[in-house]
């Protein structure tokens, strides 16, 4: 026996129907724990500045961010860039989430491959 045409798209709006309410469901349930989690969790200790000053750091400038400085991987040493880079990676340490610690002279992030960006903070008045 076979469906009708009619009867085949009933079936496949049936279906599609149920994808839509699953969907929906798994949208709810990442919002509810997306909601849970509030705010990412900040570091509650940090290494020393030391780790990141004693990198070779270029400086830049962009119209956004004003002067800044960019720290190649292939201008310093291997073990002292990987040691700070994984800090980082490890921090999520973004232009907009920035790493940085108490009596810090500076905020630093990753973007893009090989490169460690950092900003003079402003001072404290």
């Amino acid at each position: 026996m076979s469906q009708s045409l009619d009867e085949k798209s009933q079936r496949l709006g049936q279906m599609l129907a149920q994808i839509r309410n699953a969907l929906q469901g798994a949208t709810e349930a990442i919002d509810a724990y997306t909601n849970f989690l509030g705010k990412p969790m900040e570091p509650t200790s940090f290494v020393k500045e030391e780790t990141f000053t004693i990198l070779k750091f270029e400086l830049a400038k962009s119209e956004r961010l004003g002067e800044y400085e960019v720290a190649l991987k292939s201008s310093n040493l291997p073990d002292k860039w990987s040691h700070a880079y994984n800090i980082l990676r490890q921090s999520n340490a973004v232009i907009n989430s920035r790493y940085s610690g108490p009596n810090y002279h500076f905020s630093y992030w990753l973007y893009g491959e090989n490169r460690i960006y950092r900003l003079r903070l402003k001072a404290q008045g």
